[in-house]
């Protein structure tokens, strides 16, 4: 009698899944989701890495398949091609969606640029911020955010927006190469490089942006158009996910830094000092700023990537945050 109601509800257990359209197998199945960054190695990128290997976006249930792209346009074509399906990148890629990349802004991801500094030569002839006048500064490429916060470095010194001369150089190696060389008088990079380099000896660093313009999102995560559409609720899960990565980072440094030093390619010791000058301009709910979203689309017109000052609030969402009504 006992085994006959075991049978019995065995079989109306698994009637119960076929006419649900569920199996065993499909029921906790975790979501896949291709994600995408900017830049392999940069702290500002390694909650995405940091998330994975603590199981954060599992409990969320995601499956997460992560590529390293080279650089934010690379990032963007990905977003194009249907490659992935979310972007962690800069904020300055808000102005392919104006163009007509097929994508939203989800989320404020960072905000003010302590990433990017600027270094010289540690006995050479420019010792701070008002000898870079006439200077010559090393930059990625034409365009680029590096050169923009460049410009208004030179703006806020009174010098106008061409009182540092910019060179575009393009790879790390050639501008470090350049500055030791006495061809430059500087450089912009992002913070490990620059305290490797002064560790070695070698540089000073003589500006922190994020000084110079508090009001910004460095950073801002993305969603191709495909997957807000398709599934609307793996960006929900993703964001949720990654705040969450980024509480979990807030309360645990050494297991954050030891992650990303492997991920970035520098000491535990290097990344330490960056953890401790980066952790605080991440955004811990994603909401966008007005102001910051306004310095945005200044730069864009100031750097020749628009031809008019852009409404950003049409290319953003903030309606997939945590805590967001659905």
């Amino acid at each position: 009698m006992y085994q006959g109601n075991i049978w019995r509800a065995s079989v109306l257990v698994a009637l119960a899944l076929v006419l649900s359209g569920v199996t065993a197998g499909s029921a906790f199945a975790a979501d896949k989701l291709r994600v995408g960054k900017a830049q392999a190695q940069p702290f500002t990128f390694a909650p995405l890495d940091i998330g994975i290997e603590k199981g954060i976006f599992a409990k969320h249930n995601l499956d997460i398949e992560a590529t390293a792209f080279p650089g934010s346009a690379n990032l963007q074509r990905g977003i194009t091609a249907d490659a992935i399906d979310i972007a962690v990148g800069s904020g300055p890629e808000l102005a392919f969606i104006v163009k007509g990349n097929p994508e939203l802004g989800v989320a404020a991801m960072a905000n003010a640029p302590e990433l990017l500094t600027i270094i010289t030569q540690k006995n050479g002839p420019v010792q701070s911020a008002a000898d870079l006048k006439g200077k010559l500064v090393s930059v990625s490429t034409v365009g680029s955010l590096t050169a923009w916060l460049v410009k208004e470095l030179s703006r806020q010194q009174g010098w106008g927006p061409d009182g540092i001369k910019l060179v575009e150089l393009g790879a790390e190696t050639a501008q470090v190469a350049a500055l030791r060389t006495n061809q430059t008088n500087g450089m912009v990079t992002d913070v490990a490089t620059a305290l490797k380099l002064g560790e070695e000896g070698i540089t000073r660093t003589i500006v922190h942006f994020g000084k110079i313009v508090p009001d910004f999102h460095i950073h801002v995560i993305y969603a191709s158009n495909k997957i807000i559409a398709e599934h609307p609720q793996y960006v929900r899960e993703f964001l949720a996910g990654w705040f969450e990565t980024i509480a979990y980072m807030k309360t645990h440094k050494a297991e954050s830094v030891k992650i990303g030093a492997r991920v970035g390619g520098v000491s535990e010791e290097i990344e330490g000092k960056v953890y401790d000058d980066i952790m605080p301009t991440f955004s811990t709910d994603g909401k966008f700023n007005p102001k910051a979203l306004d310095t945005l689309a200044q730069s864009f017109v100031e750097l020749g990537t628009l031809p008019t000052k852009p409404d950003l609030t049409k290319v953003i969402t903030e309606k997939y945050l945590p805590g967001a009504p659905q």
